[in-house]
């Protein structure tokens, strides 16, 4: 606790930042153009450095700035012209309690990694069924799959309905956890960052699918499979479900 304790008065020494209603959506932004930025600065070494192509996924396609450009002005969008509103009206109706007491390390774990399973789930479902049924697929899902070779920027380029309820289904579980802030924080940008790896395109030494054992985790090679050949891998990060229904595919 005494760790966490110096991070979380750290977090409430900038109190007034926190408890506003613009903090949200700058915390999203922020942190996804963060994790997003070595991705790109690997996309365009790559293509000079051979040594790291090697990583690349499909080595034969790379993100173009024209690719780029269109990806980051669609989430500056999506943050302020739909997810602003949502956190707003979260902001007015429950506003935001900040105790003084930082939560234990191990309970922090616990609950993001709860978290993550249950995201991980709802995702699968709510994949699946828009895969499933053709209207749902042309209607929302479609765009996601624009394109076939994934690049970090490509992770939140999406419809309306795809970026609300998958952003409903991470903002509603630690709320049924009852989690601290900093646990929700914390699950946030763990959330955000493996979204990011799976779309990055990249298998990279240190990637969390190679630091899991027993292949519980699929990673970008997972999740890069998904998007080429559509009609497998469903679940975001873990392989379980998709070994149960019989949708897993072996990168």
């Amino acid at each position: 606790r005494l760790c966490l304790q110096s991070l979380w008065d750290f977090v409430t020494a900038k109190e007034p930042l926190i408890k506003s209603p613009f903090f949200p959506v700058l915390f999203s932004f922020s942190a996804y153009m963060a994790f997003c930025l070595p991705y790109i600065a690997l996309d365009f070494l790559s293509t000079r450095l051979p040594n790291l192509r090697k990583y690349k996924i499909q080595p034969q396609n790379y993100p173009t700035l024209g690719m780029m450009v269109p990806c980051i002005i669609q989430s500056a969008y999506h943050h302020v012209v739909l997810i602003f509103p949502v956190t707003f009206l979260h902001w007015y109706w429950r506003p935001m309690n900040l105790p003084v007491i930082a939560p234990e390390l191990p309970e922090v774990l616990l609950e993001v990694g709860v978290c993550l399973l249950l995201f991980d789930f709802e995702y699968f479902l709510w994949h699946l069924l828009h895969h499933k049924v053709p209207w749902l697929y042309k209607t929302f899902h479609k765009v996601h799959h624009k394109h076939v070779s994934t690049f970090a920027l490509t992770t939140q380029y999406s419809s309306v309905w795809e970026l609300l309820s998958l952003g409903f289904f991470a903002a509603i579980n630690p709320v049924l956890l009852e989690c601290h802030p900093l646990t929700e924080m914390i699950f946030f940008l763990a959330n955000i960052w493996l979204s990011v790896e799976d779309h990055s395109g990249y298998d990279l030494p240190w990637s969390t699918h190679r630091l899991v054992p027993f292949g519980l985790y699929g990673g970008a090679p997972h999740h890069d499979l998904h998007h080429l050949k559509f009609k497998s891998n469903y679940a975001p990060y873990f392989t379980h479900w998709d070994k149960l229904f019989g949708t897993f595919t072996e990168s």
